[in-house]
């Protein structure tokens, strides 16, 4: 595909209007402030598809009757393809949500106004009791639809039924980090634990499983679900299989000081200390840190997935994000579940992402678009050990959104960055592209059938609240 005359989000996220940019396959191959050339000669199929991703088109296969064609309006490029107009629209990197628990969307809005604790035990805990393969198909395929609305991509999810998961995954075109998250509950042997052994499975079987959209972790719950033997074996088996751990940390304080009391260390300094974060690590929430535990996870190299809709909605507390930057550390941001959301709006959660850090800090000049952005963006795929996305950059992988710009809610427009941070919407989204697919477009979801997806996932939901 070929955006014409659009305004572009930068790799340096600096906004510029009028731009080109192409895909071919599932890569960015040009960027520029002029149309690429359109030459018949140019465009033999032997000759376009040897170029190298990191190759100018401009330079490919030169000839003196360059640009002697000029494209009418419809007409697609005879290396990009489609020509899409980008009058009145603006083209970003998507967004890589860093934290979640996908087939949770069937329990939105299931357990409300209840602390952490009595949410989970009350109402979470009894609905997931009675999940069944076909409902956790379908919650995934879902959440992935509502993701591509707002213009998602991948999620690092943490879960169960990791099977059909992976499934919902496939079929949709999108990306995930999933993982096969372990509780350890009165398992006194590895071998006894259901969870460890479907994790390693897990590993094992489905590790950069379509095309390498898929990457498997490995997922101690937290530290208050697992024992210290549990921990450790689970860090040993991230390092045996060279996979990244995802795991929740310090998301309350008495979860914090539960920790503290039974092993008198921080969860971070517990963690830490056997092993858990000696591999690349996705550590959610971060509420309740010292500086102390700061500087581990700076040492470490630790992402922080920061997840401030769920956390202001269970009343947990604010992760201090600004004091993070201040260190260095990937910030990335996550939803959570929609359960304790209820939706996957990531420009609503930039919003509150941002305004949350300017509280902490107390400081208005505190958290700037530029990081705000980052953090959605690069910063995410960074906690998903992504490397070769996040950015609009040539030789990257086409992980896009277009955002509609001429809505009354972005006009007028100062400064970009500042409207897509505080002024734009999800419903904003009219374009979502992962490796160079597109899978969402004005309103069409073209990998799913929405409908049959929604008439499933509520069936499900009905089921089960029949079983409770």
């Amino acid at each position: 595909m070929l955006f014409s005359n659009i305004g572009l989000i930068d790799e340096n996220f600096g906004y510029r209007e009028g731009m080109y940019v192409g895909t071919v396959d599932d890569r960015i191959v040009y960027i520029g402030t002029e149309a690429p050339p359109v030459d018949p000669a140019q465009a033999r199929e032997e000759e376009l598809f040897k170029m190298t991703v990191s190759a100018n088109p401009l330079l490919a296969g030169e000839s003196s009757g360059c640009c002697a064609h000029t494209l009418l309006a419809g007409e697609p490029h005879p290396l990009y393809g489609e020509v899409y107009d980008g009058k009145g629209k603006v083209l970003m990197p998507a967004f890589y949500n860093a934290h979640g628990h996908s087939p949770m969307c069937l329990m939105r809005g299931y357990g409300e106004n209840l602390p952490l604790d009595r949410w989970l035990n009350e109402k979470i805990f009894p609905f997931e009791d009675k999940l069944y393969s076909e409902a956790v198909y379908w919650s995934t395929l879902l959440t992935m639809a509502e993701s591509m609305r707002f213009g998602i991509v991948s999620t690092s999810d943490m879960y169960y039924f990791t099977d059909d998961m992976v499934r919902a995954i496939a079929v949709s075109g999108m990306k995930s980090n999933i993982s096969r998250a372990v509780t350890s509950f009165g398992c006194k042997r590895l071998e006894d634990c259901v969870g460890y052994r479907e994790m390693r499975e897990v590993i094992l079987m489905y590790d950069g499983f379509a095309d390498g959209r898929i990457i498997v972790e490995a997922s101690p719950h937290a530290e208050y679900t697992n024992s210290e033997m549990f921990l450790r074996a689970i860090a040993d088996t991230a390092k045996e299989f060279d996979v990244r751990i995802h795991v929740h940390v310090a998301e309350t304080e008495s979860e914090t000081q539960g920790c503290i009391e039974r092993y008198g260390r921080t969860p971070v300094k517990f963690l830490a200390d056997c092993g858990v974060f000696d591999v690349p690590a996705n550590a959610a929430h971060c509420v309740w840190l010292t500086d102390e535990d700061r500087d581990i996870l700076a040492e470490k190299g630790v992402s922080v997935s920061s997840n401030t809709m769920s956390n202001m909605k269970l009343a947990s507390g604010l992760c201090d994000v600004p004091k993070l930057y201040a260190k260095g550390i990937n910030v990335a941001i996550g939803t959570d579940s929609v359960a304790s959301n209820n939706s996957l709006n990531f420009f609503e959660e930039m919003k509150m992402f941002a305004l949350a850090g300017k509280i902490r800090a107390m400081d208005p000049a505190a958290m700037t678009p530029e990081q705000v952005l980052f953090s959605a963006t690069r910063g995410g795929a960074l906690a998903q050990g992504r490397e070769d996305v996040g950015f609009v950059k040539e030789g990257f992988k086409a992980d896009l959104i277009v955002v509609d710009v001429t809505g009354p809610n972005m006009v007028p427009m100062h400064n970009m960055l500042n409207n897509l941070i505080y002024s734009a919407d999800g419903k904003d989204v009219v374009l979502t592209m992962a490796d160079g697919k597109v899978l969402y477009r004005d309103g069409r979801y073209m990998t799913l059938n929405y409908e049959k997806t929604v008439a499933e996932a509520q069936a499900a939901t009905q089921k089960i609240l029949s079983m409770l």
